[in-house]
């Protein structure tokens, strides 16, 4: 039975399609397209990620998405379940036994909600986006300035239609030209689930007096 991995490769590979044309039309890095394909899920830093790049691959390759995230969720699950291979001896299972272990089963089914929840909330929301550096909105006689900024590592910046990439701890940067006056800086980020933050800085450049 092909894995989820395999099934989207194969259609790729049979509309000729490569990776990095990929990248371009749905907003997803090509390393993390080919660890979708790989079924290599350690390169993510959460499974509700993983759900939002399959999505938009199965959906950009003509497939129903639905179906290969039910594909998925087979291959993943198979690999993170824990099996009990031994049932506790029955002479252990007595009332308080027994009480001690609903209590503690419905505190890990509470938590598993708890956590689901916010693994939802963090699907659909847009991407946070921080920007470190510069402090002030004054520039006083550089033409141009640097901006540091941290958002998902697996989303996709772009600044006046350029690709602007992170490095592993989700940190980006990059030069922006200042001329004297009002100048409006405007970045765009594309989370992996394909939700979108825009955020505007407004720098002054200062005149240089003669």
């Amino acid at each position: 039975m092909l894995t989820v991995g395999e099934i989207l490769k194969k259609e790729r590979e049979r509309k000729g399609y490569f990776l990095a044309e990929i990248e371009k039309e749905i907003k997803v890095r090509e390393k993390f397209l080919q660890a979708v394909e790989n079924n290599d899920w350690r390169q993510f830093s959460s499974r509700i990620y993983i759900v939002g790049i399959i999505k938009n691959y199965s959906r950009f390759l003509g497939l129903d998405s639905d179906k290969v995230i039910v594909y998925f969720y087979r291959d993943y699950e198979k690999k993170e379940e824990i099996k009990f291979k031994r049932k506790l001896p029955s002479h252990y299972l007595n009332p308080e036994t027994k009480k001690i272990f609903f209590i503690v089963l419905g505190l890990i089914f509470t938590l598993f909600f708890i956590y689901f929840g916010y693994q939802l909330k963090v699907y659909f929301s847009p991407p946070k986006v921080t920007i470190i550096s510069p402090k002030t909105n004054i520039v006083k006689k550089d033409d141009s300035i640097k901006i540091i900024g941290r958002t998902e590592k697996e989303a996709v910046i772009t600044v006046l239609g350029e690709r602007i990439y992170q490095n592993k701890d989700g940190v980006f940067e990059f030069n922006y030209p200042v001329k004297p006056g009002k100048n409006i800086v405007t970045i765009d980020v594309v989370g992996a689930n394909g939700k979108k933050t825009v955020i505007s800085r407004e720098f002054v450049r200062q005149k240089i007096k003669n």
